[in-house]
């Protein structure tokens, strides 16, 4: 905010060289031919040029899993619009453009796969002629669901979620040079996960690892879309070595809109079985996630799917189950991780069903989902998709929430009316967001990119200050300031004194990186287990200095305290590096440098939760929402940093409020993106987000370093589905529903013209 960070487009090194992008204008096509003019051939790159390149796989184990080769730049055919065709440099940005526009395309158009649905009718369209079909991956769930198909209510609808762009404040960018003197190629990329991206660059490139570095610099938000390896990261990797100078691409919101960052195009075919009382019998569901043309670097194209058939069922409890799952191939960009992964969909379908439910049963929407939370007295609990929950109070956070948004005056209020003629209506939801996923889990779902022990290295400098290099990376978290704390509390050194190092392959332990909530439970781990032993090792040369055996020495606050007075981890720091003299021959030799992994007790992952209420207010005629109150409960175990906790969920709303009223990504029929600028795909701003007001729940987890659970997604869950139901709630009295999001005006005016005539006259 003070202008002193330094991002990818920060850089500069002499020499450097700007990158264009020839991308395809077409969804599906074959190339003929690439006309590049005569005076820029030295200028120009294509997929012919390459040589040794290899294509882009993420491979899975998950069993009939199809994987996308995707060419680097374009061979054959193209399979999306964006898609990289030719590589072209120049000295600025602006000079690379003009040569892109020289380069001339012959393309063959072919039929677009536009609709996921359509996708997998026999005859569709291929995206990849060798498959047969256009499925990347088939799961199915089932437990007794015939138990269930007799209960007296039974709700089925049909529900779908839009196509959303991330929409970072920055966008992706790379710059690459090779340092012949190390013989090293060095990667500047706004990246959430440098680690896992020199795995890729080293499989594309066939080079060994220590031949690659990857520098993360300042990350400005990433929520997903820069957890993935590039094909222009790839591209400019080999171009530097090449050309020995040093190159940049900065995506533009143009590039960033329609080529790589989409997420979130979810179809469910849903029924929800339950008892005249309201408690759940069981659910059935079908669900189709579009992933688009290629599966992203390391894995993209079923993380939405296959990850519903075992999230759908929520914190809820119930006898029967069923969910079938397609992830399905279009001539769209691949479907990327976004903040919650497949937890916004599911919670906006199963929320939605279970107001229906209420409706049904007569019962207040509140009072059904009590009906059938997992109690705090089942804890640790086993759901039916053996998601094992670690602990919580979910019950209390919708009490909590209910009595925030004071429910019982909101129904007084829309008895009453309101004498501008809108509509009020209030919508409830709740979720629960594994996080920091483990070993186990992470392989039992095919998964490439395992996570193992978090490790951490933790060095006292001879001054007595402490610097920390960590794997995962922080890109708004603020994990500076919390693995600080961290440190802190077990070494007592002042948080100003610690430095905290981050996102550089030369410099930090390997890790899977930041996604998934894991940073505060992994990381945080990881620094305290390496802070603890490096006090071990202080306290053992703090002994001698003292002349007292360790076992009668203490560490606390930063000091080795013994009968013979103190000594301070400056003195013991001072005293290894600058005045080896003073110590005793036998001293332990490992020193002030400790590198140490972590994992929980139990690798099963977190479970954060949280109670979202909205009141709106509807114009029946114009079909404008304004969100009059917003509540939140949640419970993320321990808050390390209250404050920051916070921000994450100030932000994950904003992103909610997006999701739920605003961000579409539409494509025609032959394919095209239709929001290709930020006139059309609109985002929310200040005037949009309302303050919330926020409740803290601690109910630490038994299975963690301090009892902290992740939470960095979880703001983003719940809020399109709380609001869908206030915005339901408010034009239940017409007989009208929305079952889509987003839920613009057009939507809710079409939802109002379509109610029963009877409806809309009691209305």
């Amino acid at each position: 905010m003070r202008g002193r960070g330094q991002f990818v487009a920060d850089i500069r090194l002499p020499g450097l060289q700007d990158i264009a992008f020839v991308r395809s204008p077409l969804a599906h096509a074959r190339i003929r031919s690439i006309q590049i003019p005569e005076a820029y051939r030295s200028s120009v790159f294509t997929a012919a040029d390459l040589v040794g390149v290899q294509p882009i796989r993420a491979v899975s184990g998950l069993p009939g899993f199809k994987i996308s080769e995707q060419p680097v730049l374009a061979t054959g055919k193209v399979r999306q619009v964006g898609e990289l065709v030719a590589m072209c440099v120049a000295p600025t940005r602006a000079e690379a453009e003009d040569i892109a526009a020289a380069v001339v395309l012959d393309l063959e158009e072919l039929p677009a796969v536009h609709d996921m649905l359509r996708a997998r009718d026999p005859g569709a369209p291929l995206v990849h002629e060798h498959w047969g079909d256009n499925i990347f991956l088939e799961t199915n769930y089932e437990v007794d669901i015939a138990s269930a198909l007799d209960a007296p209510i039974k709700v089925s609808r049909e529900i779908t979620t839009a196509r959303q762009c991330m929409s970072p404040l920055e966008g992706r960018g790379v710059v690459a040079t090779f340092d012949h003197r190390l013989d090293q190629l060095t990667l500047y990329s706004a990246a959430q996960m440098p680690h896992i991206n020199r795995n890729g660059l080293a499989e594309c490139l066939g080079m060994d690892q220590g031949r690659i570095r990857v520098i993360s610099p300042d990350v400005g938000g990433g929520f997903g879309h820069k957890g993935i390896l590039l094909p222009e990261e790839i591209c400019l990797a080999w171009l530097t070595m090449q050309r020995g100078q040093p190159v940049r691409w900065i995506e533009d919101r143009r590039e960033h809109l329609t080529a790589s960052a989409n997420c979130r195009e979810h179809h469910y075919k849903i029924t929800v079985y339950a008892d005249r009382d309201g408690r759940l019998r069981g659910i059935d569901c079908e669900a189709t996630v579009d992933s688009g043309a290629y599966s992203s670097y390391p894995f993209s194209a079923c993380l939405e799917a296959a990850q519903v058939a075992s999230i759908l069922p929520g914190p809820y409890v119930m006898p029967a189950y069923r969910c079938r799952t397609y992830s399905v191939a279009t001539n769209k960009c691949p479907i990327l991780p976004y903040r919650g992964v497949a937890r916004t969909g599911v919670c906006f379908a199963l929320e939605l069903m279970l107001d229906l439910v209420a409706a049904e049963a007569g019962l207040e929407p509140g009072e059904v989902r009590l009906r059938n939370l997992v109690q705090p007295a089942q804890m640790p609990f086993d759901n039916i998709t053996k998601k094992h929950f670690d602990s919580g109070d979910y019950p209390e956070a919708v009490r909590r929430a209910l009595a925030s948004i004071d429910i019982e005056a909101v129904r007084a209020r829309q008895r009453r009316g309101e004498p501008d003629g809108r509509r009020i209506g209030v919508g409830l939801a709740i979720y629960c967001e594994q996080a920091a996923h483990g070993t186990s889990v992470y392989s039992g779902w095919g998964i490439p990119m395992v996570p193992g022990h978090e490790q951490a290295t933790a060095r006292l400098t001879p001054d007595g200050g402490l610097e920390l290099r960590v794997g995962v990376h922080s890109h708004g978290q603020s994990m500076e300031t919390t693995l600080a704390q961290v440190a802190h509390e077990i070494l007592g050194v002042d948080a100003a004194k610690v430095r905290v190092v981050l996102g550089d392959t030369a410099m930090t332990p390997y890790s899977t990186g930041t996604w998934g909530s894991r940073s505060m439970v992994m990381a945080g781990g990881a620094v305290a287990t390496a802070c603890r032993a490096l006090a071990e090792r202080a306290t053992r040369i703090g002994a001698k200095l003292l002349q007292q055996d360790a076992a009668q020495v203490v560490f606390d606050h930063g000091e080795v305290r013994g009968a013979n007075g103190s000594v301070s981890l400056r003195e013991i720091a001072h005293t290894w590096y600058r005045r080896p003299q003073d110590l005793p021959g036998d001293v332990d030799p490992g020193g002030l440098e400790v590198t140490s992994g972590y994992k929980p007790q139990r690798d099963s992952g977190t479970f954060s939760y949280a109670a979202h209420a909205a009141v709106v207010a509807v114009d029946p005629d114009l079909g404008t929402v304004e969100i009059l109150d917003y509540v939140i409960v949640e419970d993320g175990g321990v808050l390390v940093n209250p404050m920051v906790v916070d921000g994450q969920i100030y932000g994950g709303l904003a992103q909610g409020i997006g999701t739920a009223l605003y961000e579409e990504m539409p494509f025609d029929a032959a394919g095209q993106p239709l929001a290709t600028t930020l006139a059309d795909y609109l985002l929310p701003g200040p005037t949009e987000v309302p303050a919330p007001r926020l409740h803290h729940m601690e109910t630490p987890s038994p299975y963690t370093e301090f009892g902290v659970k992740g939470i960095g997604e979880g703001g983003a869950i719940a809020p399109p589905a709380a609001i869908a139901n206030a915005v339901n709630d408010a034009l239940r009295p017409f007989g009208a529903e929305i079952m889509r999001s987003p839920i613009t005006p057009y939507r809710i005016v079409e939802a109002l013209l379509a109610a029963p005539t009877e409806g809309r006259a009691a209305a």
